[in-house]
């Protein structure tokens, strides 16, 4: 009896010990769970694929585009933009009990075996969409134990930091549906033509289907599959009550309106913009393109999209889809440098040139207001400078050479001014101009101004030969329209890491007077004159109510238009890739787009005159004579010269009869009468 009791007592000690034991790994157990839990809910999630990607920010801080490798690229909608059939779907095919399960779906793994056992089919998931998102964002599709590992803690931490809503409505903008399209609202433009809100409940069960094989069960490579997954889909909605038999055979039974297979549409918003960001960041900042395409930085731009948008809407409006002709259109802020648009061809998917940046095209007469700056800076000239319109035979290179211009369509005019001859882009005089002031001081004119391609020391260099880009004008032109003070150009404001890090900050830079304010008004004067009757741009001059100020020019295969405000510099150029010619029609289209698109994009902008600087008189002269007008001359003008270079004295031919009064009003006082002048022309016009 004693040995009966000794053992029992050693029994139970023993399963006292166990207990103990028990009990201590137990609390372990759940100390751990509760460290493991906090852990898990303390650590951040690695960033996303798509989250690794950079993103390109306006001038207003909004998203406007990402880079990443191999155009993957989607377009994000909320939850609510998505139709509600299409997320019923979606969760009745992949994961019923999606809103019921913390990540995992135990039961569900077991019940998808079976099932698909019994179907002899995969039409049962064994993954959650938690798990699916886990994988998609953050780990590749290889099977091993440590990818399980981790998709297990990733999944735990997506149901501890997002809603369920929040995690259906990553999961439906990540998911591949094939043939280049990530998420419902590029899958659904792409296959149906349409928004993912506006999906019928037949559209909604094919695109649900496409998921579980996206080569497989794409409507384009094989119909009668994708219309069984869809009637699968179907069914898992009648199984869970989201809709009756009767909704899922008329559903099934619907014809679809399946669009023709295509690139898939993205959020393409200044397209030509971003790749041009991308030369900057890697070719001139020097950070490296992995870095750009997965390293998570944030690049803040001077891109205004409003102005951007009016840009792509007037280059739509004024190109022809249906031709292969082209177009470059840029524009930049001449009071800071700031890139505020940017157009580099009619279809980006179609062509990724951008036209906008190309070097290999003449600007022809849109050159002509460069040397002009040259002849009136260095007071060679002045607005009122008469030269004989007529054919002639140009002498250089110690007379072994010759050139012979001719004027559009033969026309000569005989003695003109330099307004005349700007207005109405006379060739003959611009050539003489060159002639006379020589063509080191055009070249060196055109390098301050900010043109960096090569320029051709001949006589032809008057009328624009040497190639230019339309960035490059644009740029020259803003140095004019900011009073003779230049900003280079920028696009790149600051650059910033995943962190939040500054990685690049643009440096400040103070303008430089490049061209004295007074010589720069005057060619701005001279060059408003183009949009007046009788200039070559007079045809759109009622599209712009504001003062502008530009040049037209035209090549047998380029047209151009490159004009300012004090707020805009742009350019506008219209051609063929292939260097054909241009009919006249096509030559007008530059006008019509420079037009409109400046006053899109000056909407909200107040009308301004040019400042008048100092250093600039007016007077009345008499343009037969170009003399100062008495009162007897007919048709006389007010005329804007830099000071010291308005004539002194007055027209004999007409009788006049000099009043020392006015005169001293004229010139001591010149600059009220300019002001007032320009405001009153703008003003009747």
């Amino acid at each position: 009896m004693p040995e009966s009791v000794d053992q029992s007592k050693k029994k139970f000690s023993r399963t006292k010990k166990v207990l103990k034991w028990l009990a201590g790994l137990t609390i372990l157990g759940l100390i751990f769970a509760v460290v493991l839990v906090v852990y898990l809910y303390a650590t951040s999630l690695p960033l996303a694929d798509n989250d690794r990607n950079s993103r390109l920010f306006d001038i207003d801080g909004e998203v406007i585009a990402t880079f990443s490798p191999g155009g993957k690229e989607s377009i994000p909608v909320k939850l609510d933009q998505i139709s509600p059939e299409l997320t019923q779907a979606t969760i009745s095919v992949e994961d019923r009990k999606f809103y019921k399960h913390i990540g995992f779906d135990f039961k569900g793994v077991a019940r998808a075996i079976l099932v698909n056992i019994k179907e002899m089919n995969m039409s049962q998931g064994a993954s959650t969409i938690t798990q699916q998102l886990a994988r998609n964002l953050y780990l590749s599709h290889e099977k091993t134990w440590s990818r399980k590992i981790k998709e297990a803690i990733y999944t735990v931490q997506l149901e501890m930091k997002y809603t369920k809503d929040e995690i259906l409505q990553m999961y439906l903008n990540e998911i591949y549906y094939g043939h280049g399209a990530y998420g419902v609202e590029s899958a659904a433009l792409m296959y149906f033509g349409k928004s993912a809100a506006d999906l019928s409940l037949a559209e909604s069960a094919m695109l649900a289907g496409i998921p579980k094989g996206p080569t497989y069960y794409s409507p384009y490579n094989d119909m009668k599959k994708a219309k069984d997954r869809q009637k699968i889909v179907l069914s898992s909605m009648v199984d869970t009550g989201n809709i009756t038999q009767q909704q899922a055979d008329e559903a099934y039974n619907e014809l679809l309106d399946i669009k023709p297979k295509s690139e898939p549409k993205t959020n393409e918003r200044a397209s030509y913009f971003r790749d041009y960001i991308r030369s900057v960041v890697v070719g001139e900042l020097g950070i490296d393109s992995a870095k750009l395409d997965h390293g998570g930085l944030n690049i803040y731009t001077t891109l205004d999209m409003r102005m951007q948008e009016a840009a792509e809407e007037t280059v739509a409006k004024g190109m022809d889809a249906n031709s292969d002709l082209e177009v470059g259109l840029l524009s930049i802020d001449p009071r800071n440098g700031h890139v505020k648009a940017m157009v580099g061809g009619t279809d980006y998917r179609s062509s990724q040139y951008n036209h906008a940046l190309a070097d290999n095209r003449q600007p022809a007469s849109s050159f002509k207001p460069i040397m002009y700056l040259s002849a009136i800076s260095s007071k060679q000239l002045t607005a009122i400078s008469k030269m004989d319109s007529k054919p002639t035979v140009f002498k250089y290179d110690n007379d072994r050479k010759t050139y012979e211009p001719k004027n559009f369509g033969d026309k000569y005019l005989g003695p003109i001014d330099m307004r005349k001859a700007i207005s109405v882009s006379d060739n003959i005089y611009a050539v003489s101009t060159l002639m006379r002031i020589g063509t080191d001081p055009i070249i060196e004119m055109a390098k301050k101004l900010g043109i960096t391609s090569p320029l051709n020391p001949v006589p032809s260099l008057a009328l624009g030969t040497s190639p230019i880009s339309p960035f490059e004008m644009a740029s020259a032109y803003s140095v004019l329209a900011n009073e003779g003070l230049r900003n280079t150009p920028i696009a790149v404001l600051k650059i910033t890491d995943a962190a939040d890090r500054i990685v690049y900050k643009v440096p400040e830079q103070a303008p430089e007077q490049v061209v004295d304010s007074a010589s720069a008004y005057v060619v701005t004067s001279l060059m408003e004159s183009v949009f007046d009757t009788g200039g070559t741009a007079h045809r759109v001059a009622d599209k712009i109510k504001r003062p502008v100020a530009g040049k037209t020019g035209t090549t047998s295969s380029d047209a151009w238009l490159v004009g300012y405000t004090p707020e805009l510099s742009t350019a506008v150029w219209v051609g063929y890739d292939s260097n054909q010619e241009i009919t006249t029609a096509e030559s007008r289209r530059a006008a019509p787009i420079f037009a409109e698109y400046m006053e899109k994009a000056l909407k909200n902008v107040p009308p301004k005159i040019f400042p008048v600087p100092e250093g600039v008189v007016s007077v009345y002269i008499d343009p037969s004579t170009g003399k100062l007008a008495g009162e007897n001359c007919e048709g006389r003008r007010l005329e804007v010269f830099v000071r010291g270079t308005e004539p002194t004295e007055y027209c004999e031919e007409h009788e006049a009869v000099p009043n020392p009064d006015q005169e001293n009003d004229d010139i001591q006082n010149d600059r009220d009468d300019s002001w007032w002048g320009h405001f009153k022309r703008w003003w009747t016009e």
